[in-house]
This record gives structure tokens, C-alpha cells and sequence, in this order.
């Protein structure tokens, strides 16, 4: 199974970043389904790769590792895992791609 996490500070106070993900989500070909406070998930639509490859996105914001700095400015966390049931045998894989792609959108837009 490839999963590739990342954890990273987010200057957006944490409501605006639960209102602009979804979009953000689905800019990236995903498929919200499921939502429910700080936690998000996502899922690839079948059809453009096989089934073992298709990737699951989870957000989480405003984890419990909340450090001085993000609650004394008014930011948050962003907690995102992208995983799939291929197996990573190549560095560039489909799951890769994927969270590559993921991360860069949710930083563009909490940044």
C-alpha cells in the first residue's frame, strides 16, 4: 500500500481553510465524500486508472499538535495522507502523483 503524509502550517485561520478545501479537492479530480467538522475525505473517481490505484485524500486541520505559534497567530494546521493499495515499487508512482498534486493545491491556497 503507497501512503504519503504530510504535516505543514497553514497562515488561513482554520474555518477559512474547512470553507475553500472542498473546491480545492475537486480541482484536483476528487470526489468529496465525506465531511464532518476538521476532517475531510476524498476519493478518485474510477474509470482513468485501475482500482488498486486510485487514491484516498484525508485532511485534517487543526490537529492536536497545535504548537504556540499557530494558536497565538490565528492559524492552523494541515494534516494530509494520501494512500492507496498499489504497491510502491517505482518512486513515481500514481499515489505519488496524486499527493504531489494534492499538496501543492492546499498550499497554494493556505498560504
Amino acid at each position: 500500500m503507497a501512503r504519503y503524509t504530510n504535516l505543514f502550517v497553514s497562515v488561513l485561520p482554520a474555518n477559512n481553510l474547512r470553507e475553500s478545501l472542498p473546491g480545492v479537492l475537486q480541482s484536483c479530480g476528487l470526489h468529496l465524500v465525506y465531511q464532518d467538522g476538521d476532517y475531510m475525505m476524498a476519493k478518485e473517481r474510477p474509470g482513468m486508472v485501475s482500482f488498486s490505484k486510485l487514491a484516498t485524500v484525508e485532511v485534517l486541520i487543526g490537529s492536536t499538535d497545535e504548537t504556540e505559534f499557530v494558536t497565538q497567530n490565528s492559524a492552523s494546521t494541515v494534516n494530509l495522507v494520501v494512500k492507496n493499495e498499489e504497491l510502491p515499487l517505482k518512486d513515481n508512482n500514481h499515489c505519488h502523483r496524486v499527493f504531489q498534486q494534492v499538496n501543492q493545491a492546499i498550499e497554494s491556497k493556505a498560504s
